[in-house]
C-alpha cells in the first residue's frame, strides 16, 4: 500500500483477470467470429460469409422445434421444481409443529436433508444412465416393471414422441429438486422464529403461513433459484444426448439446442453454423436471465 490503492487493486486483480479473459471471453469472441464464417474444422482458414449463417437459422425447422422445447422446459421445470423444493423445505423446517416454544420441521428433518440432496453428487451422465433402466421399455424397467403388476402392459417412455421430453423434464427435475431443498431451508433458516410463532398466535394455518410468511421472506431466493433454473432448462444437452433414442429423438422430441450444436459441429462438420446457434443460444439465455432478473425485482423485506 505504500505506492498507493490503485497499484495494489491492480497487483491483485491482474491475474485473475487475465485468466478470466483467456478462458472466458476470448473464447466468447472467436466463436461470435466463426458464427460469421463457413468454416468446416479442417481448414486453417474460414471464409467470412457474414450473417448467412444465422439466416439459415431463421429457416431451420429444427431450430425452432429445439427453441420450443426450450420453451416447455423453460415452463415446466423451475415451476415444477420450486414448488416441490418450497413444499419440502417448509415442511424440514417449520412443518413439525411446536415444540418448547419453538417451531421445528418434521421428525428426521436433518436425514431427509441428506436424502433429497443426494442427487446432487451425481454426476448428470450417471443420473441418465441410471433412467435408462427406470424407462426400460419392458419389464426390466422399475416403471413398466411396476406397471406390469397390474396388467399395464409397457409404455415407451423414451421411444413416444408426445412423452419422451416429458420424461426428460421428470428426471431434471428429480436431480434438481435437492439442491433447491437444502437453498430455501437455509433461507427459512434465516427467518427469525419469532415471526412463525407470532403467525400461530395468531391463528395462522399452515397454508397461511407458507403464502403470507414464508414466500415474501424468501423472495430473492427465489428470484436466484428461477435464474439458475432457467439457465438449466437452456442446457439439458447431458440428459438428452444419453438419455433420448437416437440423440434427441424420436424424430426431434426431445432435441435442444445444446444437442444441436454438438450435432452440426461435430457430425455434420458445420462449426460456422454451430457457432451460430451457440450465439443465439447465448443471447436467449442471457435475455431470459435479464429479463427474470428485472421483472421478478421488488423491495427487499426487513427483518
Amino acid at each position: 500500500m505504500r505506492h498507493g490503492r490503485y497499484p495494489f487493486i491492480v497487483g491483485f486483480l491482474i491475474a485473475p483477470v487475465s485468466i478470466y479473459v483467456t478462458f472466458v471471453i476470448a473464447p466468447y469472441v472467436q466463436a461470435f467470429y466463426l458464427a460469421m464464417t463457413n468454416w468446416r474444422g479442417v481448414s486453417a482458414n474460414a471464409k467470412f460469409i457474414g450473417l448467412d449463417n444465422f439466416e439459415r437459422l431463421l429457416q431451420d425447422d429444427v431450430f425452432w422445434k429445439a427453441i420450443r422445447h426450450h420453451g416447455i422446459l423453460l415452463l415446466v421445470l423451475p415451476l415444477v421444481a420450486i414448488a416441490i423444493a418450497l413444499f419440502f423445505a417448509f415442511l424440514l423446517n417449520v412443518g413439525g409443529g411446536s415444540k418448547g416454544g419453538m417451531m421445528t420441521g418434521v421428525w428426521g428433518s436433518k436425514f431427509y436433508r441428506i436424502v433429497f440432496f443426494f442427487p446432487q453428487v451425481l454426476a448428470i451422465v450417471i443420473i441418465g444412465v441410471i433412467f435408462q433402466r427406470v424407462y426400460a421399455p419392458d419389464d426390466s424397467g422399475l416403471l413398466n416393471g411396476f406397471l406390469g403388476l397390474f396388467g399395464i402392459d409397457p409404455v415407451l417412455f423414451m421411444a413416444s414422441p408426445g412423452i419422451a421430453l416429458y420424461a426428460i423434464i421428470a428426471v431434471l427435475v428429480w436431480q434438481a429438486v435437492g439442491f433447491y431443498v437444502v437453498l430455501f431451508s437455509a433461507g427459512m433458516a434465516s427467518v427469525p422464529k419469532d415471526i412463525y410463532e407470532a403467525a400461530v398466535l395468531d391463528g395462522a394455518g399452515r397454508a397461511s403461513m407458507f403464502f403470507r410468511v414464508t414466500l415474501p421472506l424468501l423472495w430473492d431466493t427465489l428470484q436466484v433459484a428461477w435464474v439458475y433454473l432457467g439457465i438449466a432448462a437452456f442446457d439439458a444437452f447431458a440428459i438428452v444426448q444419453v438419455l433420448s433414442v437416437d440423440q434427441g429423438g424420436p424424430d426431434g422430441a426431445t432435441t435442444v439446442l445444446g444437442m444441436e450444436i454438438y450435432r452440426n459441429a461435430f457430425s455434420y462438420s458445420q462449426f460456422g453454423y454451430a457457432s451460430a446457434m451457440g450465439v443465439a443460444l447465448f443471447f436467449l439465455t442471457i435475455t431470459f436471465a435479464a429479463l427474470t432478473l428485472r421483472v421478478s425485482r421488488r423491495e427487499a423485506i426487513e427483518l
